[in-house]
């Protein structure tokens, strides 16, 4: 059962912070060295440096910032309990989205009510609960999907909606993010009721979600109380509708680095086995062949070494076998589980292993960067993708299982920074 709560928010003081577009920033696990670099620069009360410290004690000076910006006023908390109502405007392949949502506190659960699609790894989790552990804060969101096909709780935001947002910024791709507060104790309920029977499903935001539930387990074993719904048995989270047909997932493409003895020629040989192979003479007829085979099972190629493109179709089913022991039909037929298990593992030795190191393989999304990275920099193929569906990850999440890495990307993300949750506990 899905269980939400208002709260009541930290947020930025906008008679101090005139210019919010200088104090948000992407989840953190999207934050890289140079943009780290850049969202300092922007302002000094940027979030990246409660989130991403550059400071050597970066966990004790993360609690410190954020004890001296609520001190001076930088964040102050709302007077009221509400459910903030956050919409997102951005442009895909030329269209114009709206998705909306809510902000709520979500209750945690470690069970059959929150599903997840994707592994997580020991560091980042390490990492965010040293953070959690210095500041006692929710500071990015856990982006948590649920099915309402009638469309009724957006329906229900929709009445707030019509006055003017308490926030609105752009984010550095020019998206809209606007967040409106809603305090109607019988329409918060109301939503409460109908979010009551859901399962949720989490979108982005893994390693945060299992970081809350550690957090919960230890802040119990040592004999700690929740001191009301802003407490560690609640996390933060944005609720988007995956029904909606402002949701949008993009596909994440992959760049090969540092395969020993990588010859382009035997690569084509071996792969014949299993894939019907194509070849193109420019980038536009492999985006055509991808854009006409959504769901046949094909990729997009590009050595460095050559000038040609490539097309991938998956035309051999008995080369699941192995595959078939340990996963699910729904599995299988993705496009990512047999790009990693087939394409990557067998052809280019790449395994699991290799994943979890970070070694081999980098991710970016956008095709035309991939292929622009792929001509700069010291990298040897890129592989293009196709997106995975919402369907595609309700099943997965349904079944218990994990995709591989990066297997969606939930655009645009939601902007750290909007809405903070304080965290209040007995000891």
């Amino acid at each position: 059962m899905a269980k939400i709560f208002p709260f009541r928010a930290y947020r930025y003081n906008q008679e101090k912070v005139k210019e919010l577009e200088k104090v948000v920033t992407q989840p953190y696990d999207k934050i890289d060295s140079q943009q780290q670099d850049n969202y300092y620069k922007e302002s000094p009360y940027n979030i990246v440096r409660l989130i991403l410290p550059k400071e050597e004690n970066r966990y004790q000076t993360a609690a410190e910032n954020l004890e001296e910006w609520i001190k001076d006023g930088i964040l102050v908390r709302d007077q009221k309990p509400g459910v903030y109502i956050y919409t997102q405007e951005y442009e895909v392949a030329g269209e114009k989205i709206t998705r909306k949502g809510f902000v709520a506190l979500g209750e945690l659960e470690a069970g059959e009510g929150v599903k997840e699609h994707e592994t997580t790894m020991e560091g980042p989790k390490a990492d965010r609960l040293k953070l959690i552990r210095a500041t006692e804060a929710n500071f990015g969101h856990i982006f948590m999907l649920y099915s309402d096909p009638k469309n009724d709780i957006n329906n229900l935001l929709s009445k707030r909606m019509k006055a003017e947002p308490l926030i609105e910024v752009k984010d550095e791709d020019q998206n809209l993010h606007k967040i409106w507060k809603l305090e109607d104790v019988d329409l918060i309920s109301e939503i409460k009721e109908k979010m009551m029977n859901r399962d949720l499903y989490i979108a982005d935001g893994h390693h945060r979600y299992q970081t809350a539930l550690n957090y919960q387990k230890e802040c119990l074993k040592k004999g700690w109380a929740a001191d009301g719904v802003e407490s560690f048995n609640h996390r933060l989270m944005t609720f988007i509708n995956m029904d909606d047909p402002g949701l949008r997932v993009l596909p994440t493409h992959r760049l090969v680095y540092g395969i020993k003895d990588f010859k382009l020629d035997l690569f084509l040989k071996k792969t014949a086995e299993n894939f019907e192979i194509n070849k193109f003479k420019i980038k536009e007829e492999m985006y055509n062949y991808l854009d006409k085979n959504k769901g046949n099972k094909v990729f997009g190629f590009k050595a460095k070494e050559d000038t040609n493109y490539y097309g991938f179709q998956f035309v051999n089913e008995e080369a699941l076998a192995e595959i078939k022991e340990k996963y699910s039909d729904a599995y299988n037929k993705l496009d990512v589980s047999i790009l990693h298990n087939i394409l990557l593992e067998k052809y280019l030795s790449i395994d699991k292993k290799a994943l979890a190191a970070k070694s081999n393989l980098d991710y970016i999304r956008y095709r035309d960067k991939a292929l622009a990275k792929l001509a700069a920099d010291n990298y040897q193929a890129a592989f293009i993708l196709n997106p995975t569906s919402v369907e595609e990850v309700k099943k997965i999440a349904d079944q218990g299982e994990k995709m591989p890495q990066k297997s969606t990307d939930f655009y645009p993300k939601l902007l750290t920074g909007l809405v903070i949750n304080k965290l209040s506990i007995k000891k």
